[in-house]
């Protein structure tokens, strides 16, 4: 079921709660017109502090809050997994936004549950995706719930055009936000990445201000000497990082991706500005800043060279589209998305080994990559010895693969005389 709008009897509503602009009106409209509303708040490393984001929650009005720590299940199972997936929409964004939702959303529908709440409720824009990944998510793990989506009800529309109304209904209802005029974009942030969009960036041709990246250094202002580290994966997951030009050593998934972050921060690692394509049919405009993700996902498609099977690796990266498709149309917890999963977690059970990475001023190059169950044969490859490989075998191959080009050639000349 669907609340379309808000009117009507008493409903109990579990609220997506960010405590940005945004979800701080709509707590402050849904409790103005009756209703119990009670805040849902992921940690995801946003870096915001939950102390008060919970007490303005309470001070705008909510029932009760919940607040729930989820970084290392946001890393383990939903990062991580994009990674062993090689997952990219459109060949360049790595989808940080794309797999908090279903998170975010799944832990949400258990707090309704618990609280035996009416409807879910989130502050997506009714032209973006991340009202699809929510509502796809709740309407898999509770059908039986109603949602309300403000920003496609009709009166609360009519009451709020953008940015500037709910900016001045805040001020006149005491409601404390950081938002301010002098931020002409939006952004969202967690472990994975931060985003912008909104505002000046919505003029593709108009360049982001350098003031705006919050997690990366301008490759200008980078360090001048490259920072080396070395990635340990098992399986196709990292789990351990050493930094070889200082020492440094971090395991622990949590722990290691925010080193990575930082290293990556630093050294100017992560930027891409596109335009991509939204699953409700519109072209966006957005910058994103994922510095661990992308040294994460380099590293291990350069281990996958020495230790996936050809044809494995050949299939799996045919249907990586299809993956990051699901993955940024919110499709996490559909039926098409548990037999990819699957399917691609198998291909990872020989993706052991050590990565080396440079990191230099936005670039990262990889310098070495071994592996204890390695399907490189350096005496076969060696173009300086045999090893093992018979080369007047070739001829047999080359001519067997060339029979239906010799004979579509044939037959083209017939054609010609």
């Amino acid at each position: 079921m669907t609340m379309t709008s808000n009117k009507g009897k008493e409903q109990k509503i579990v609220l997506a709660y960010s405590g940005g602009l945004d979800t701080a009106v709509i707590l402050h409209w849904l409790v103005s017109r009756g209703h119990q509303v009670v805040t849902f708040t992921a940690n995801l490393g946003q870096e915001e502090e939950m102390e008060d984001v919970v007490g303005n929650a309470y001070r705008i009005g909510a029932l009760k809050t919940h607040v729930q720590d989820l970084r290392e299940e946001f890393v383990t199972d939903f990062i991580f997994p994009a990674i062993r997936a090689n997952a990219i929409y459109e060949g360049r964004y790595l989808l940080g936004t794309s797999l908090a939702r279903p998170l975010t959303a799944r832990a949400q529908v258990q707090v309704a549950l618990d609280e035996s709440a009416d409807t879910l409720a989130h502050g997506s824009t009714g032209k973006g995706n991340d009202q699809v990944r929510f509502e796809f998510t709740y309407h898999t793990l509770a059908p039986e719930l109603e949602v309300y989506a403000p920003w496609r009800d009709p009166e609360f529309l009519k009451r709020f055009q953008g940015r500037p109304d709910m900016l001045r209904y805040a001020r006149r209802n005491n409601i404390p936000v950081k938002a301010t005029r002098r931020k002409p974009w939006s952004s969202d942030a967690n472990l994975m990445h931060i985003s912008y969009e909104a505002g000046e960036l919505e003029d593709p041709s108009h360049r982001p201000r350098e003031s705006m990246f919050q997690r990366t250094r301008s490759p200008r202002r980078a360090p001048n000497r490259e920072t080396e580290i070395q990635i340990l994966f098992h399986q196709g997951n990292p789990v351990e990082v050493l930094n070889l030009s200082d020492g440094t050593a971090v395991t622990g998934s949590l722990p290691l991706f925010a080193y990575l972050n930082q290293v990556g921060g630093i050294n100017g690692i992560g930027r891409v500005d596109m335009v991509e394509n939204r699953y409700v049919g519109i072209k966006s405009r957005g910058v994103y800043e994922t510095p661990g993700g992308t040294i994460l996902q380099q590293a291990h498609r350069d281990l996958e060279g020495i230790t996936m099977d050809r044809e494995v690796m050949h299939l799996r990266d045919s249907l990586t589209p299809r993956y990051s498709e699901l993955v940024y149309y919110g499709l996490w917890y559909s039926p098409e998305m548990e037999l990819l999963r699957a399917m691609f977690d198998q291909t990872q059970e020989y993706v052991t080994g050590e990565v080396v990475v440079g990191l230099y001023k936005g670039n990262v190059t990889v310098k070495e990559r071994r592996s204890p169950v390695t399907l490189y044969d350096e005496d076969m490859s060696s173009m300086d010895r045999g090893g093992g490989f018979e080369a007047t075998d070739s001829t047999g191959f080359i001519r067997t693969n060339a029979h239906r080009l010799r004979t579509s050639a044939m037959r083209a000349r017939k054609l010609d005389k």
